[in-house]
């Protein structure tokens, strides 16, 4: 049986009481609801009291208790931009009582806030430019951070299940600031500037016997050498391009995947503590080079959750093969799609199609809040696109 949840926000919950009948009525299997988030401007087109939402900060959407943060360098802010003291409990508690199970969405190492008040944890590229969107999981602040803000975030909360956004390395994509790198670079050269350099990662470098000075010059003459490449030069055959060598790339890689390793044992250990039966679902590229929202796997993180949700967003076929090496993990796969621009609504019934013929079992869509009535409709088309047979 293939399931359809929907993603949402709390203020598109909260003081909306006709939002979980809307949710019924789609027919969807449950919600999946930001417990913490980062900064964003939101529509809420279909709200009765207001239409955008400024969330100037990446927030906590729970009460952020002083006895739990005093220690902390890194602590969350709560969300001044709602008058509830603790948004998600209220609107997890609304959903639960009309019979919507809850799964909170945590996102942990993207914040502007933090990343800009504490440059040495931020992800740092190869020519010693900070990323501070993006928190650096080789460094123990920033999983002691993660670890406390998971448990936090669903402690004493209504939840049926978490989902976890951001449990590893961002890179250099970053959607925000009226962002003008559009098309700048090549793939790889963004591979290539999407591997940090911060004091954490050079540390773990060392250790592992490599010269950190050198590999930065390795770093920054790739990037330079990709930038004389054309748009029709041939895709190259490997993750990272020459001049650096096969051994340096896989030291690299390794050094990044111990640290997301490192951070996810520590976030899962912290949630077990406080809901040690919930399923956990982890966003997941199978790109082992992958950042963002959904870094790429490592070689044992499909084995500590319970399911994997990978970007499905652009409907062109390289989402199914997305979703196809996903599935070769053995974990239930959850495709992410969007009903928003630039999807074409008359492209997704065969893009969905294609996801499940291709092993996806759950479906998650974006964005309940978001969408206008118009595309509303989307989210029915898609569940009766997935259970047709």
């Amino acid at each position: 049986m293939v399931t359809v949840a929907g993603h949402a926000y709390p203020w598109d919950v909260v003081g909306d009481p006709s939002f979980p009948d809307r949710v019924r009525d789609l027919g969807l299997t449950g919600v999946t609801l930001a417990a913490t988030y980062h900064s964003t401007r939101a529509a809420t087109p279909l709200h009765p009291r207001h239409q955008l939402v400024d969330a100037r900060w990446a927030a906590l959407y729970r009460p952020v208790r002083d006895g739990v943060w005093a220690a902390h360098r890194l602590r969350p802010r709560a969300a001044a931009w709602m008058t509830e003291p603790d948004p998600f409990g209220v609107a997890a508690d609304a959903l639960r009582r009309a019979g919507i199970p809850v799964t909170a969405w945590i996102v942990l190492t993207h914040s502007t806030r933090l990343g800009s008040a504490h440059p040495d944890l931020a992800v740092t590229n190869c020519f010693g430019e900070s990323y501070p969107y993006a928190l650096c999981p080789a460094n123990p602040e920033v999983r002691d951070h993660a670890a406390t803000l998971t448990a936090e975030a669903v402690r004493d909360a209504p939840v049926d299940a978490v989902s976890l956004e951001a449990c590893g390395q961002l890179g250099l994509a970053h959607l925000g600031h009226h962002e003008k790198t559009d098309d700048a670079w090549t793939p790889d050269a963004a591979r290539l500037l999407s591997v940090c350099c911060c004091p954490g990662c050079r540390s773990e470098w060392r250790a592992r016997g490599l010269d950190p000075d050198e590999v930065v010059d390795r770093l920054r003459a790739a990037v330079r050498a990709e930038a004389e490449r054309g748009p029709g030069s041939a895709a190259r055959p490997n993750p990272l391009p020459a001049p650096l060598t096969e051994h340096l790339a896989d030291a690299l890689l390794a050094a990044r995947h111990a640290a997301a390793d490192a951070l996810r044992t520590q976030v899962l250990g912290a949630l077990r503590q406080v809901l040690p039966d919930a399923p956990v679902t982890l966003h997941a590229n199978p790109d082992p080079w992958a950042t963002g929202p959904s870094p790429g796997l490592t070689p044992t993180a499909a084995a500590d959750v319970d399911a994997l949700l990978v970007p499905a967003w652009p409907t062109a076929p390289g989402s199914a093969e997305t979703v196809r090496r996903a599935a070769t993990t053995g974990r239930p796969v959850d495709a992410y799609v969007t009903v928003l621009p630039p999807a074409a609504p008359d492209a997704l019934a065969e893009h969905v199609r294609r996801l499940r013929d291709a092993g996806a079992t759950r479906f998650s869509l974006y964005h309940l809040g978001l969408a206008p009535a118009w595309r509303q409709r989307l989210f029915v088309d898609i569940i009766k696109a997935v259970q047709d047979d």
